[in-house]
């Protein structure tokens, strides 16, 4: 196969925060193409996962996303810490602190990525199983999280009927619905 890479000749940052940085690149095809400006998107690393309970039932959140302008399910998920010494820890973490769960397995199901033409960062996927509630949620001071549980044919059911907008979390809920053996094509 043809080696596709670019070569990144310069870049200068536009805006740098938090959780969010823009930087402007000058790169240079193989074939010695020059694509100036090409901008890209600098975000933390995520995590997120299909979080079932002891009774296999599906954890759950919905809470208000500004940028649509609508209040929504999603499953449980954010950025990996510095203080995170694992991708593992990372999801164990989110987990308890936006639901108030803990769960007795992890099993990694890989990496997606955003928007690889604008966006450097990938979102890992993982099933946790053997979740019980084990305390209160420790919210940032931003969120206001509600926490629902579903059986796992009212999640099919919430895909089939467009009722799960994030995109990545969909992708996640298709890897473990996978996983579990009860997807079918």
């Amino acid at each position: 196969m043809k080696d596709m890479k670019w070569k990144t000749l310069s870049s200068e940052y536009l805006y740098k925060a938090t959780w969010f940085t823009i930087r402007k690149d000058r790169c240079e095809t193989p074939e010695k193409k020059i694509v100036d400006p090409y901008y890209v998107y600098e975000f933390p690393t995520w995590v997120t996962a299909v979080a079932l309970t002891e009774d296999n039932q599906v954890v759950m959140v919905r809470q208000y996303r500004h940028a649509l302008g609508e209040t929504i399910f999603e499953i449980p998920g954010g950025c990996v810490d510095d203080t995170d010494a694992s991708l593992q820890d990372a999801i164990a973490r989110e987990l308890l602190e936006e639901t108030g769960y803990s769960f007795a397995s992890f099993e990694y199901m890989g990496k997606i990525s955003p928007n690889p033409s604008t966006n450097d960062n990938y979102m890992h996927m993982f099933l946790a199983r053997g979740g019980k509630k084990t305390g209160e949620q420790q919210l940032d001071h931003n969120e206001e999280i509600e926490v629902y549980l579903f059986s796992i044919d009212e999640l099919k059911q919430m895909l089939k009927e467009n009722k799960i907008v994030q995109a990545l979390h969909a992708t996640c809920i298709f890897y473990a619905l996978n996983k579990l053996g009860v997807l079918s094509y």
